[in-house]
């Protein structure tokens, strides 16, 4: 079922120092969730899943721990009916039910090398290549064809799920189990922060992940002998007083040591702190230096932002940047973490689409940029389709009723995101735009030189989705000066009132969000906009 040995040798033999914390390679589903087919390269070391609602983030994280956790009971607990993709089976029942055409879902979690010979084999979707990995299959079993044959007859459609098996494999086709692991992972989703299986399942894997096995035999041998202790020195005394029934104290596999262990903090249990504080101290602990040989190899992490304020936010990014030991992956929806921890390390997902974009091929000074960058709108800019990159407050206040005026429809209902970015950092998004082939329109003023500031200074940004837009004459330097000269009348009634005493248009440019306000409030409904953004409303609009 294997590779031959001398195959392997030659095809799979490790290059360097085998290093276990850098574990999963890549992952691939058929028919999970909502991917029917799906395929996505892991980082090393650190992996950002960044996408909007629906994308996948949370089901890739799924799948990497049912695979690794080898528990069937897992997926009985999640149920086959949740994580089958639901346009398949709807297919499927509108089709000719054909017994031999009932899909199946599986998924794939690639290793790195891993110089195992219990994981290396053909037994994966690629078929060719000896490759190290583990296979969560489920599909309907043959031993029951005529009970799931009397099912697809019926005329009301039933899909016949409770005929399906659940099998783990490695590649070399060897079955495996929750009790057969072949690396230490945890899941933590910070939006179960306070579900009670998921706490004891987080303490458990934070034992075994600080205790060498020679420890963990003696505590669970102590801790049983001092419940018998209990039991014969204390219990006894009450049980001398009845008779036939007796009190006893449980000894079996449901309560145990790892069962009755709990993580505290200053001698409180952190099942008594606040949501914010577990968010943080049950991340902190995982990403810790494990005090044994015996690490997590890999830690997925589903939005650790949740409960968290800002400062504690900043304080787990940093935590997250220095983690030692263990491969991550993280899903989040927030720009903090997606930009302070290297946007080239970013995987993005899109709920239209199968197919993740990476950011590795970012600038290496882009990436830095939104390191240091004081806030940014990097989260909205990537998750967008169409964006208009303005440079000022003015801008961006009357964008929408401009938009509107020229386009005749709302903004956001046309799937147009407008964000103020700041004149000096327009490259830094059209690097990401380049990347991602989002549709970008950006309004500048020209300073005085359009020649200079808007074409040559975008030369390298030439593309069918970006395009620059910008007014030619250099007189009409600015976005405040535009507008006055396209609504004079307007602009001379509101700005020439009893306390102004500056010219309209030099209050306007001395003003600027405070007059784009008052525009936008008193004559939104009277506005024109300057050529040069009708023509980028047009363009983004198209």
């Amino acid at each position: 079922m294997g590779c031959p040995i001398a195959a392997r040798e030659l095809v799979c033999k490790p290059q360097g120092e085998k290093k276990l914390n850098k574990i999963v390679a890549k992952l691939k589903l058929h028919n999970f969730r909502r991917f029917r087919e799906f395929s996505v390269d892991f980082n090393d070391e650190m992996n950002l899943l960044i996408g909007d609602n629906e994308s996948g983030k949370s089901s890739i994280l799924q799948a990497l721990d049912l695979v690794m956790s080898g528990s069937r009971s897992k997926v009985d607990t999640l149920s086959l009916e949740s994580l089958m993709n639901i346009d398949i089976i709807s297919e499927y029942l509108a089709g000719t039910k054909a017994l031999e055409d009932l899909p199946v879902m599986w998924a794939e979690v690639y290793l790195n090398e891993q110089n195992n010979p219990d994981l290396n084999g053909k037994n994966h979707s690629e078929g060719i290549d000896c490759r190290d990995g583990l296979k969560l299959l489920c599909e309907p079993m043959d031993e029951y064809g005529n009970e799931i044959a009397d099912i697809l007859k019926e005329a009301e459609p039933n899909f016949p799920f409770e005929y399906y098996s659940i099998k783990f494999k490695t590649f070399s086709g060897e079955s495996y189990t929750g009790y057969r692991r072949f690396m230490k992972h945890l899941l933590l989703d910070g939006s179960q922060i306070n579900n009670e299986y998921a706490t004891r399942e987080y303490v458990k894997k934070m034992y075994r992940a600080n205790v060498d096995d020679r420890e963990k035999n003696k505590h669970q041998n102590e801790y049983r002998k001092h419940k018998s202790q209990f039991w014969n020195n204390v219990l006894s005394h009450l049980n001398d007083r009845l008779n036939s029934y007796k009190f006893s104290v449980a000894t079996n596999t449901k309560s145990n040591l790892e069962t009755d262990l709990m993580i505290t903090e200053d001698d409180i249990s952190i099942e008594n702190k606040g949501k914010g504080r577990q968010c943080f101290i049950k991340t902190e602990f995982a990403l810790q230096r494990s005090s044994t040989g015996n690490p997590l190899n890999v830690l997925l992490l589903e939005e650790p932002e949740n409960h968290l304020s800002h400062t504690n936010m900043k304080k787990l990014v940093s935590m997250i940047a220095g983690a030692v030991d263990k491969q991550l992956i993280v899903a989040t929806h927030n720009s903090l973490i997606c930009t302070r921890l290297d946007l080239r390390k970013a995987i993005m997902l899109n709920s239209s689409g199968d197919k993740p974009a990476t950011l590795d091929g970012v600038p290496k000074d882009t990436a830095g940029f939104f390191v240091k960058a004081p806030d940014n709108n990097i989260l909205e800019f990537i998750l967008s389709k169409k964006v208009i990159l303005v440079e000022g407050d003015a801008e961006y206040i009357l964008m929408e009723a401009l938009y509107e005026k020229v386009a005749g429809n709302e903004l956001y209902s046309a799937d147009v995101h407008v964000i103020s970015v700041g004149g000096t950092s327009f490259k830094r998004y059209l690097d990401l735009a380049k990347l991602l082939n989002i549709k970008t329109a950006v309004i500048r003023d020209n300073d005085g030189n359009y020649q200079k500031n808007c074409v040559e200074n975008y030369k390298d940004y030439s593309l069918d989705d970006i395009k620059v837009f910008f007014e030619s004459d250099n007189k009409l330097k600015t976005f405040e000066i535009c507008m006055y000269e396209k609504n004079k009348a307007v602009c001379d009634d509101q700005f020439t009132t009893g306390h102004i005493k500056l010219p309209p248009q030099d209050y306007m440019l001395n003003n600027k969000a405070e007059a784009a306000l008052r525009l936008l409030e008193n004559k939104s409904a009277e506005l024109i906009a300057p050529e040069y953004i009708r023509n980028a409303i047009k363009w983004i609009s198209g």
